[in-house]
């Protein structure tokens, strides 16, 4: 487990420079709104032990290469970090802090949940928070995450999870139960960041020493593109230009049947999505998840910086069956590019949706359907290259309807050849014949106008 810090440790980590904000003093009764015996003598003692006169603080930062950001941060010794009334102030305070300013907000989340002093009272900031999520939100403006250790009850499920990217540090206890109200028999690991990682609810597990340069990146990433860069729009301020379709990295010729054409895509040899990424971008900031449970390896999503300097939101298939959780994934990664104004790259490579039971169960059809809504919706550009296998409605959910291109050992397909021939009941070795028929060759798709071109 990462050593538990306070929450001015956290700040120096991550930033260079910081500006505290103080919200105007808001009266309180004696012993809080409940009248808890003993609560000031408590909030006394807190003060006395951290130096601070609340559970969260808030202000400006400047990060890397100068990029400003709304900052709040947890005081986990105060109280556990809890969120009471004037907490919520702060909070408050805080994201209406970055929505006015149009900075990156970013998070530094160390709670125990609500107070219990304060009941009900304390619980409603629950709804302030969310509140303050939507509009922020609304007005196009990022929330960056990081979790230390703990990050459990409303806190995180307001603050932590409702961040559009979403940190932790190694070993960090995560969860909306918190360790003493937990079941007996819970799995620990599921409370952990690692776990949570794997469970697809967090994005990436930092290390302390590499947490300033991520959070940097991910707020430079975010931010918008540098002055004069051929880049994208920054973020919010307008519609974003299309991103160019990624070159062929395999010199292969344009196939001459539509059999040449599966087996070009179907070669264990050819390019696949990592290679094409590594390759138009200079680096990578992974989104990880469906914040429903599930992950899918196939399908790797983030936001990547082009060489000079622009964002662009990417989902890219890695030759798979695409499961449900990769296309909620998908789906989420569309929907925070159209929110934050950066164009989106789609990299198209699928034998087809999995179709086993167990997909069936996590939803295979309301995820497809989910990703087919969420390109059609973005309202920022979506370009899309086809780099192998298109297999049916599962290839084609991630496909952008007017700016999809081919690279010349791909193909695109209503369905497999060979499962095509089965339907029709013709035996296995007409397959080669229904593919010819299929017309799902890259030059065949032009000519249909399904893609916009072949690249070369």
């Amino acid at each position: 487990m990462t050593e538990r810090m306070s929450a001015r440790e956290a700040i120096a980590l991550v930033t260079d420079a910081f500006v505290e904000h103080t919200p105007p003093a808001g009266s309180a009764a004696p012993d809080g709104p409940l009248s808890w015996y003993g609560y000031d003598a408590s909030r006394a003692r807190a003060a006395d032990r951290t130096g601070e006169d609340e559970s969260v603080l808030y202000g400006t930062a400047t990060l890397g290469e100068g990029r400003p950001c709304a900052l709040l941060a947890f005081e986990f010794g105060f109280l556990g970090g809890s969120l009471g009334e004037r907490a919520g102030d702060r909070l408050e305070d805080a994201y209406r802090l970055a929505r006015e300013r149009r900075i990156p907000l970013v998070s530094l989340v160390a709670t125990g949940g609500s107070r219990m002093q304060e009941g009900m009272v304390a619980l409603t900031q629950l709804q302030r928070v969310a509140r303050a999520t939507v509009l922020l939100r609304e007005a196009g403006v990022p929330h960056i995450a990081v979790l230390r250790d703990p990050a459990t009850g409303g806190g995180w499920a307001t603050v932590g999870a409702g961040a559009d990217v979403i940190l932790a540090l190694p070993g960090a206890q995560i969860g909306f139960a918190g360790s003493r109200v937990r079941p007996a028999d819970a799995e620990p690991t599921a409370y952990t960041a690692e776990g949570q990682l794997a469970a697809g609810q967090v994005d990436g597990v930092v290390r302390p020493e590499e947490l300033r340069e991520t959070v940097t990146r991910w707020v430079t990433a975010l931010s918008g593109s540098p002055t004069g860069s051929s880049a994208p729009s920054p973020a919010g301020s307008g519609a974003p230009r299309p991103v160019p379709p990624p070159g062929a990295l395999a010199d292969t010729p344009l196939p001459g049947s539509g059999w040449d054409a599966v087996r070009q895509a179907r070669d264990p040899a050819r390019p696949r999505a990592e290679a094409y990424l590594d390759r138009y971008f200079e680096h990578r900031l992974p989104l990880v998840g469906d914040r429903c449970g599930g992950t899918d390896p196939g399908v790797l999503c983030g936001v990547g910086l082009r060489p000079d300097g622009g964002a662009v939101a990417y989902v890219a298939q890695c030759g798979t069956a695409t499961r449900p959780a990769g296309y909620r994934t998908a789906a989420r990664v569309v929907r925070l590019a159209d929110r934050l104004g950066l164009p989106v790259l789609t990299l198209v490579d699928t034998p087809g949706a999995a179709n086993d039971a167990e997909a069936e169960r996590a939803g295979a059809g309301a995820a497809i359907a989910d990703a087919f809504a969420a390109i059609a919706g973005a309202r920022v550009p979506v370009t899309t290259l086809l780099i192998g296998e298109g297999g049916s409605g599962g290839a084609l959910a991630l496909a952008a309807p007017d700016n999809t291109w081919a690279t010349p050992d791909s193909y695109f397909s209503v369905i497999a050849p060979e499962l095509a021939a089965a339907i029709l009941k013709r035996p296995p070795d007409q397959a080669p014949h229904t593919a010819e028929q299929l017309r799902l060759r890259p030059q065949d798709l032009v000519e249909l106008g399904i893609v916009q071109g072949i690249v070369p």
